[in-house]
């Protein structure tokens, strides 16, 4: 068997990468990015991902993985590019439909197309139709399914082969199509449905972390008014056996959370009230701090009588990856660059070589410099720094718990 996978991003690359080790399955990764290709081909690892590389230049060497900058005719398709939303977070499925028509002059019966890529309600179907209408002769002739991943950056070559999987054809015959082919390398449950119940759940799951979130992210705001450690109100009440309440942070990134939620609210206005509050709330969140951060430099400067120089740590969306799509923390740092006055602002982000926007500093000599210590991301190297009493330190990721 032959794969194709289009897009060689956080998702189709480790994905790609275990059905060519695990699955046995002949891959060609498509990526429209030259570079990423070249890297690919050369076993280089474009992303971030603990474990991906050796595993990469295994496949590699072995001939089960090859990259190219077009599809080729294979027996199964997988779509896994991005779907950002628009300026009025409404849902963008342009780069699905383009990898879609990309593949459509090679399908041929029998083949399976999938869809990975988190997507708005019925968006396999709308696929499904713009195949048929250039392909009208493989209608009844391929599959086509609906299967979205579900991982944990940092933690992605375990979960691709344990997590359980929801997988929803357009028909029993392709949601079976699909689940042979997971099979290969999925040890976790394959559990079957159709394609809109598939696209609703996965959006379902990230809407529910989005509310979880922001109800630590209001619990933090309503602290921090009160005079209370929300860390310590949070790990209190998490002593009740029916309580599990989240971590509070600077707000809600990566390209899951902070993103899918719109794909329930531009579709369904009138009905997703929690969703949408809980978008609103993790936004502001992001702004708050934003917010806290200039407040501490102005009474600094009132103070101390001189301009302060401020560490900001971190610009990842979470702990310890390089991913900084969608990241309340990296916005953070440009609104407190924009009303900075002249004041040595030093930005931070070890997992990060070089940033086109930011001169990254040492973490280490950062904190050794600052007079405000500004915990955006709980990466492990900030978690070895010592509290210091002599800097003012707004702890908005959990570093210090205080």
């Amino acid at each position: 068997m032959k794969a194709c996978f289009m897009g060689l991003g956080y998702i189709g690359l480790p994905t790609a990468i275990i059905a060519a080790k695990e699955g046995g399955i002949e891959i060609v990764g498509v990526d429209i990015n030259p570079s990423v290709v070249e890297q690919t081909n050369a076993g280089h690892l474009h992303i971030i991902e603990p474990g991906v590389e050796a595993m990469l230049q295994e496949v590699v060497s072995n001939g089960k993985l090859h990259a190219s900058v077009k599809p080729e005719v294979s027996d199964a398709y997988f779509m896994v590019v991005p779907t950002p939303f628009k300026g009025n977070h409404e849902p963008d499925v342009s780069y699905v439909e383009a990898a879609t028509r990309a593949v459509i002059p090679l399908l041929k019966e029998g083949d399976l197309y999938v869809i990975e890529s988190t997507s708005p309600v019925g968006t396999t179907e709308m696929m499904a139709e713009i195949i048929f209408s250039e392909r009208p002769e493989l209608k009844g002739k391929i599959y086509i399914a609906y299967c979205p991943e579900r991982v944990l950056p940092g933690n992605v070559i375990y979960e691709l082969v344990n997590n359980d999987r929801v997988i929803g054809g357009l028909d029993e015959a392709s949601t079976k199509k699909a689940q042979e082919f997971y099979s290969r390398f999925v040890k976790g449950t394959l559990h079957s449905t159709n394609a809109r119940t598939a696209e609703m759940c996965k959006l379902t799951e990230n809407s529910s972390r989005d509310v979880q979130i922001a109800f630590a992210n209001e619990l933090s705001l309503i602290c921090d008014k009160a005079g209370i450690n929300v860390w310590e109100l949070i790990n209190l009440a998490n002593k009740h056996p029916r309580v599990n309440i989240l971590q509070p942070g600077c707000g809600v990134g990566g390209h899951c959370i902070a993103v899918d939620p719109y794909f329930i609210t531009a579709d369904f206005p009138a009905e997703s009230k929690i969703i949408a509050t809980a978008r609103e709330i993790n936004n502001y969140k992001a702004f708050w701090c934003a917010e806290k951060v200039k407040n501490a430099m102005l009474e600094f400067e009132l103070k101390n009588n001189r301009k302060p120089v401020v560490a900001m740590m971190g610009l990842a969306f979470k702990p310890n990856i390089d991913d900084l799509r969608e990241s309340p923390a990296k916005n953070i740092v440009a609104k407190v660059m924009q009303g900075a006055n002249n004041a040595d602002i030093l930005v931070v982000e070890p997992c990060v070589k070089e940033h086109k926007v930011f001169k990254l500093t040492d973490y280490k000599a950062a904190y050794e410099k600052a007079d405000i210590v500004v915990m955006l991301t709980a990466h492990d190297q900030f978690k070895t720094l010592p509290y210091d009493n002599n800097k003012v330190i707004l702890d908005f990721c959990g570093i210090y718990k205080k």
